[in-house]
């Protein structure tokens, strides 16, 4: 089992850019630093760019120290994802970091199984820092029952595998990718503000890489469980921050779905807050 014990130790699991990843596109816009430790990633004019791990992995905790780009962002989009599109185009599974640019940024975390993009679990929130002034942690614990979200070691988000949700939870073997891209079509107010490329070009930097997870192998039989549940603590601070920080939740959109998704886990708490921020599309009810 992946205990919280070894999540407060993966510094010992630190690599570098150049041993764990590999450009994806706009390869003239990623430029490593720091003995290779570290990478930024740039949109301009002409490219947006990214990179993806050289492994594929079946499960895995996977963290990145991160820094936003500054200044104007709308419609600016980075992010710190899972996924298998590459290999399977039509029914790819996705656990995302997506970060929102605009007057400040948002994070959105989302996932899904099998290409169900259409069912998509978004979740949003505002960071109790600027993630533009410095690096920051954001992390993915994956396994074949559980997915949890971290920012600086903090749990946001930790989602259960319902029986019901069958192919919709990823299952199979993914690559970690980091991207920066233009998401003006619906980034920043729902599409309302653009990116304005006056103001760039965005970089994004990333450092810390910590790929601890087991590498897919098509013999491979045996590899630890990386799912695990959380602490008492840790299921307190997760609860604190939603509660403070939580700005949308696909489980209490009912104009997006009326009838909830399976693995959605209600909270009075979570549902009043988001209630006053949006009440046309949070009911009380």
């Amino acid at each position: 089992m992946f205990t919280a014990a070894m999540i407060s130790s993966a510094e010992s699991s630190i690599t570098t850019f150049s041993k764990a990843f590999k450009p994806l596109y706009g390869e003239a816009n990623i430029v490593s630093y720091e003995d290779e430790g570290s990478v930024e990633i740039a949109m301009d004019e002409t490219t947006s760019s990214g990179f993806h791990s050289k492994q594929m992995y079946t499960q895995g905790y996977f963290e990145t120290s991160l820094k936003l780009p500054d200044s104007y962002t709308a419609g600016v989009v980075v992010t710190f994802y899972s996924s298998n599109n590459q290999k399977y185009p039509y029914r790819h599974d996705e656990i995302d970091f997506e970060f929102l640019g605009g007057g400040k940024w948002s994070l959105q975390t989302n996932f899904y199984g099998e290409g169900h993009v259409e069912r998509g679990r978004e979740e949003r929130y505002d960071l109790w820092f600027d993630p533009s002034e410095d690096f920051h942690r954001y992390a993915i614990l994956w396994g074949p029952e559980r997915i949890t979200y971290y920012v600086d070691r903090v749990p946001i988000r930790h989602v259960n595998k319902a029986p019901s949700i069958r192919e919709e939870f990823p299952s199979k073997e993914m690559r970690l990718y980091a991207t920066i891209w233009n998401g003006s079509d619906w980034a920043t107010g729902g599409g309302k503000y653009k990116m304005d490329m006056s103001y760039g070009p965005f970089i994004a930097k990333y450092s810390g890489f910590v790929m601890n997870g087991c590498p897919f192998n098509e013999t491979a039989q045996d590899c630890r469980d990386y799912g695990m549940g959380l602490t008492r603590v840790e299921r307190l601070k997760m609860n604190g921050f939603r509660r403070r920080w939580m700005t949308y939740s696909y489980c209490y959109d009912k104009k997006r779905y009326p009838l909830a998704l399976p693995d959605c886990v209600f909270n009075r708490n979570e549902l009043r807050h988001l209630h006053k921020l949006h009440p046309k599309t949070f009911g009380s009810n």
